[in-house]
């Protein structure tokens, strides 16, 4: 019979592991206490204070059932200073005959003032019998699920603290070096701590041992992901190194020349698609850096090489911006671009489909439509993913199996903090865009509430009438999108009926594609003056005479997407600004937002406080990303994350058995790390 991966666990108990992600006795030794509770002393009840949580040791004077107010449990007990009720309203008749009169018991739990003085409710209690010593070390407490008792949980953990392999995954340089604890002291020292330390004497002792777990998790990251990293490296792609001339033209052509932060992102990533490994490469910068041109010049590379190129994006209102632009560019040189979008009648995109099939297309633009089974690339050298933080790991994954070792760009405007690009992203090669092109005018940002919603109208109307643009952004219903589009309308109807001069115009996700386009390019032309949108605008959109930017219920947006809003303006020489509408009373959470969008322009500062609010799983996705959490480690400690990052480099060139073995303990089932 094959042995358990948890002994001790019975095939219930295994399947509730199972759903915290316990899966072998390693798993158990990691999964540490939430909180310790202090059994190891007894309190007097004389000493009982509210809000205190304590152990006493008492006997029943009586105990009984309660009809009113509410069906109870009531039981007062004595010690020799006092006495205390225990009182249940959730409770088994067989609670009644263990609480009889007499009968010596060990309670736990937090006092509070009631009804007939203090009192515990639901306390944990225990029979006594005769001089039962008392537990000599804190009692854990862990993370747990329904159906899983803390007294199993300890059990197996214990067992595992005994059985498992604890032996040290470190060299002993690097250890000295970083001066941590041994691993097994370490474990032992956070599963059971000693007693009598209060709260702040106990974090103190129990620091060096939680670097030490911190130090293991983020060394695991780092080991994986280079890993990865190395295997990519070791897969052969194709050579995209043509003789340059198509985009040599297309550089002549731009009606602008590249700056210097474009220029030396353009070099880098030439140099990768140069190489006979596949590129994966994250390419940052801020709102309205000029990604798009830098993503141009890498599809022309392709073209050049005899490859095709495919670029998706995840609305198709970006998708088409780009469709648009690079028609512009691309088209003086010769260069069609197919376009592909879920929202096309069925033959027009099989016909497309076909000719990208044949290899007749080189370049394709498009949203999720371009990964559908009938799209099937002649030979795919490049595939570019526009907002890939967008996309699930499945959906990117699939851009790249449309052909062999295919050259990836993922495209990002949520600049990336540094810390977040040290770990979550260790496995890609990252360029960054860090100056915007000369004309960007800085936006100013105003925080007004919505009682003063008809001076912001006023605003809107002198800015129209001296021949600019504005956009109204609504707000943002997470709930349903049907409500989000009864507000859009709503707020287009009441616009209309407060600015009857203007010309005003509607988008939101629920148009179709044809009203949208049609709607964007007459906003671009001039024909319609005030734009009334979901946040279908929040990328990609280019309109140069737009200077006024309003967002109403802004408490509601995300730091993110009120960056990604804030830079649809300033695109022109005009003066700009951003109107922030918020309704008040303000949440703590939604006035730290605000307070950070108010008093920052720069993306990488944004995304820095915002990945402090919200902590990495949220700002990465994991979901998405397909990257487990970290659970132990704070990115905020730089010099740990640098610390972790120079170990794994040296351990795997110098200690491969023991990277080996640090993976086992940290990763064994945990093969989805490596990045798609």
């Amino acid at each position: 019979m094959a042995k358990p991966a948890i002994p001790g666990a019975t095939p219930v108990v295994a399947e509730k592991l199972k759903a915290l992600g316990l899966t072998t006795q390693a798993d158990l030794v990691l999964h540490l206490p939430l909180r310790f509770e202090d059994e190891t002393r007894i309190t007097p009840i004389a000493a009982a204070q509210p809000g205190m949580t304590a152990q006493f040791e008492v006997t029943v004077v009586a105990a009984e059932i309660l009809e009113r107010p509410r069906r109870q449990l009531v039981c007062r007990v004595e010690d020799a200073t006092g006495q205390l009720v225990l009182r249940f309203l959730h409770f088994y008749p067989s609670q009644l005959k263990l609480l009889q009169a007499g009968r010596r018991l060990r309670v736990f739990g937090e006092v509070r003032g009631g009804f007939w003085g203090s009192e515990l409710i639901h306390p944990r209690l225990k029979v006594i019998h005769g001089d039962e010593p008392l537990p000599t070390a804190l009692t854990p407490v862990y993370p747990t699920t329904a159906g899983l008792s803390q007294a199993s949980l300890r059990r197996l953990i214990q067992r595992a603290l005994e059985e498992a392999d604890l032996s040290e995954t470190l060299p002993a340089p690097l250890l000295k070096r970083w001066q941590l604890e041994d691993f097994a002291t370490s474990v032992r020292s956070l599963h059971a701590p000693p007693p009598g330390l209060d709260a702040a004497a106990l974090a103190a002792w129990q620091r060096p041992f939680w670097r030490r777990i911190a130090f293991d998790e983020l060394l695991a990251q780092q080991l994986s992901l280079r890993q990865a990293y190395a295997a990519r490296r070791a897969r052969t792609a194709p050579v995209l190194a043509g003789d340059g001339r198509l985009t040599a033209a297309l550089l002549a052509r731009l009606p602008f020349r590249l700056t210097e932060a474009q220029a030396r992102v353009w070099r880098e990533i030439e140099r990768d698609l140069a190489q006979p490994h596949p590129m994966q490469r994250l390419l940052q910068g801020d709102v309205g850096s000029g990604k798009t041109v830098v993503a141009a010049l890498a599809m022309v590379r392709a073209v050049e090489a005899g490859y095709q190129a495919a670029l998706m994006a995840p609305t198709e209102i970006l998708a088409e911006q780009h469709y648009q632009k690079l028609s512009a560019w691309l088209a003086p040189l010769g260069l069609e671009l197919a376009w592909l979008s879920g929202s096309q009648k069925k033959k027009e995109k099989q016909a497309i489909a076909a000719k990208v099939g044949a290899g007749e297309s080189a370049l394709v633009v498009g949203t999720h439509a371009l990964i559908e089974e009938r799209v099937v690339f002649a030979r795919l050298g490049l595939a570019i993913v526009d907002e890939q933080h967008r996309f699930g790991v499945r959906q990117r994954l699939a851009l790249k199996q449309k052909g062999q070792e295919v050259h990836q760009l993922a495209m990002s405007a949520t600049p990336i903090p540094r810390t977040l690009a040290m770990s979550y992203y260790a496995d890609l090669d990252v360029s960054v865009i860090d100056a915007l092109p000369p004309g960007r005018t800085p936006v100013l940002t105003k925080l007004v509430a919505s009682a003063r919603r008809a001076e912001v109208i006023e605003r809107v109307r002198a800015l129209c009438a001296a021949g600019r643009q504005a956009y109204w952004v609504c707000p943002l219903v997470e709930e349903s999108e049907a409500l989000q589009l009864k507000a859009a309308e709503e707020t287009f109807a009441h616009l209309s009926a407060e600015l009857p001069e203007l010309r005003i115009g509607l988008v939101h996700g629920r148009l179709k594609p044809e009203e949208k386009a049609a709607t964007m390019a007459a906003f671009q032309r001039n024909e319609i003056q005030l734009l009334v949108a979901t946040t279908v605008i929040e990328v990609g959109v280019d309109v140069p005479n737009a200077s006024l930017m309003v967002i109403e219920h802004a408490e509601r947006f995300g730091l993110a997407q009120l960056h990604q809003l804030r830079g649809r303006v300033g695109r022109g020489a005009a003066e700009s600004a951003c109107i922030l509408l918020y309704e008040p009373p303000l949440s703590e959470n939604a006035r730290q937002r605000l307070k950070i969008i108010y008093e920052h322009h720069d993306g990488f500062e944004i995304a820095r406080q915002d990945l402090h609010l919200r902590g990495p799983g949220e700002f990465v996705g994991a979901r998405q990303s397909g990257l487990p959490l970290l659970r132990f480690a704070d990115l905020e400690d730089e010099a740990l994350l640098a610390a972790a990052r120079a170990a794994a480099e040296e351990m795997l060139a110098q200690w491969p058995e023991h990277a080996a073995r640090h993976l086992a303990r940290w990763l064994a089932q945990r093969a989805e790390l490596i990045r798609a």
